[in-house]
């Protein structure tokens, strides 16, 4: 487990580069069972880490665009 963990992490390090504890952080909150929520100025590459761990886990990403007129059951 221990070396797919650090597999993993190599691999969002070489796209998302100086984002080292977003890595992590996104990584214990997967393993966990949890949720996290990105938060930083338009830019930064928080969709790039999204997309890049959904791709790494053979997951599926969808964005969500947060307006004010957004309910809970248009998710």
């Amino acid at each position: 487990m221990r070396q797919l963990i650090e597999q993993l992490t190599e691999n969002l390090g070489q796209t998302i580069v100086g984002k080292a504890d977003a890595i992590r952080l996104v990584l214990v909150a997967l393993l966990s069972g949890g949720h996290a929520l990105l938060e930083d100025v338009p830019g930064v590459g928080k969709t790039l880490l999204a997309k890049s761990l959904a791709r790494s886990i053979d997951g599926r990403f969808q964005r969500i665009q947060c307006t004010p007129d957004l309910l809970p059951t248009d998710i």
